[in-house]
């Protein structure tokens, strides 16, 4: 058997999830999200964030969320600033662009940061009526190669942001790992403050599926239950988003598992570094990112599941990407880590 490090939703949730789960599956409850759990969640949602006049609505996954959150956010002729890296950009098969709007991309560099100065000659650029008009922009924390936000960054992003009368939406599937990072001052209420919607990804921290999407910006708040459902983002059996949720964060479970996954990671990634392995980033969340000779690919491939990421600079090597999770064990990497040679 090989060790799994493909990514973090290869395992199907956290016990305490499927208990809650298996406990209230026949008791009979209302849909589309009108039931209690999905009041409860919202509610503990709200004060986590503390922001009590936040719109929370659940959407099934990730891709789900991103679009119909810029759907619902922009008018037809508005498009979206996002970083080349984003998820958006490159692992969503055009979903955005499907629902009409065009992505502005940003060079962002190894950490998948958007900055003000590079926003800059996008709006310069689209001045021009004839031109799509930028209205959004789209950041994702922890970015796609694993990198955090300070507060210090998110406040002068949000500043430029409402300065030139920019939406910031925050891409929030592996937030949980972002703000247990040891590299993390950000908390929930910041997001809340400092953004005018932002995501609690379930599906990659312990969840079998969903995501809490919090609307702060009471202007965009307005019949986005309509959109969510015209864009096949509702599930029918909506308390089961309610129900995971209210075990994730009641009790502080969402960040438990999240600071055991970044904790493995970590963990793999010193272990490289021991072996003589480099880096492509110094990520502080669950993803780790070799650089590798295309030469040891088999030899990786024979006692692991992993990803590869893109080209390395120069030829013969290439960024693989491993992921740990809530279900990642010390056992899981210091076995690969037996397996994998030094280099």
């Amino acid at each position: 058997m090989k060790y799994l490090f493909r990514n973090d939703y290869s395992f199907g949730a956290h016990p305490k999830v499927l208990s809650a789960l298996a406990e209230t599956s026949l008791e009979g409850n209302v849909g589309y999200g009108d039931d209690a759990y999905c009041d409860r969640a919202k509610a503990l949602i709200r004060d986590l964030c503390q922001c009590p006049q936040a719109e929370v609505q659940f959407l099934i996954g990730g891709t789900q969320t991103n679009f119909t959150a810029i759907a619902a956010f922009l008018r037809p002729w508005e498009g979206v600033v996002a970083a080349d890296s984003s998820h958006i950009n490159g692992h969503e098969v055009g979903a955005v662009e499907a629902t009409g709007h065009k992505i502005l991309q940003v060079c962002a560099g190894a950490d998948g940061k958007i900055r003000p100065e590079q926003i800059e000659p996008i709006l310069e650029r689209h001045r021009d009526e004839h031109l799509v008009k930028p209205r959004l922009v789209e950041i994702a924390d922890a970015t796609e190669s694993g990198m955090v936000y300070t507060k210090a960054e998110l406040t002068a992003l949000s500043e430029f942001c409402r300065e030139h009368d920019l939406l910031l939406f925050l891409d929030g599937a592996r937030l949980g790992c972002a703000l247990a990072s040891g590299a993390n001052d950000l908390t929930l209420a910041d997001l809340a403050r400092l953004t005018d919607a932002f995501y609690i990804g379930g599906t990659k921290n312990g969840a079998l599926m969903g995501e809490a999407l919090v609307i702060s910006n009471p202007a965009l708040q307005g019949d986005f239950f309509r959109i969510k459902k015209q864009l096949g983002a509702v599930l029918a059996k909506g308390w089961l988003l309610g129900v995971q949720f209210e075990a994730l964060l009641k009790d502080g479970l969402y960040f438990e598992m999240a600071r055991h996954a970044n904790a493995m990671a970590a963990r793999l990634q010193s272990g490289l570094k021991a072996k003589g392995w480099k880096l492509w980033v110094d990520s502080p969340t669950n993803q780790v990112f070799p650089i590798v000779p295309d030469s040891l690919k088999p030899q990786i491939d024979a006692v692991c599941h992993y990803e590869d990421w893109c080209p390395a600079d120069g030829p013969g090597y290439t960024i693989i990407r491993f992921v740990t999770c809530f279900n990642t064990e010390k056992s899981d990497v210091d076995g690969l880590l037996a397996a994998l040679p030094t280099l």
